[in-house]
């Protein structure tokens, strides 16, 4: 599918606000409303657009800790990474995992209540997984910028 100026500001505007109504996403693109909701689900369809989630305040709910934290894996063993990978999906904390280039071979996003509990999933979760060679973490002070909307030429 090629996306032609109204599919782009389609997808600008729904990943500023997943809840826009089609009436006003339909006012903002300067369409008609049906037409505007036969974009949207071709959008949908062809996979451009891959699901809707809310937001959620991560301070209200008390976690109070982000960390990024750099691994790097034994290469030796047989199924290193797929075990590794396995072990990950099941620990919550890990919001995020990336497979990375430079001195580390993954990157996770970790968020817990304090560090307290930062520290219970270290030494818990973490550092059972036989897989794991070491481990770097880095917390996060401030969030300076965050953005869900991708960098395209929209």
């Amino acid at each position: 599918m090629k996306l032609d100026e109204i599919d782009l500001n389609i997808l600008k505007r729904l990943q500023e606000n997943g809840k826009i109504t089609n009436l006003q996403l339909s006012k903002d693109i300067g369409l008609s409303p049906a037409p505007t909701l036969e974009r949207v689900k071709k959008l949908e369809n062809s996979g451009f657009i891959l699901s809707y989630h809310a937001l959620v305040d991560e301070a209200k709910l008390e976690l109070g800790i982000c960390a990024y934290m750099q691994i790097s894996l034994i290469r030796q063993r047989d199924n290193a990474i797929n075990n590794f990978i396995a072990q990950i999906n099941k620990i919550d904390e890990v919001l995020e995992c990336y497979n990375v280039t430079g001195q580390a071979d993954y990157l996770l996003k970790i968020m817990v209540k304090d560090i307290a509990a930062f520290d219970v999933l270290v030494k818990e979760k973490l550092t059972p997984i036989e897989e794991i060679r070491n481990m770097h973490s880095m917390v996060v002070i401030s969030k300076d910028k965050y953005s869900k909307v991708l960098p395209y030429n929209y």
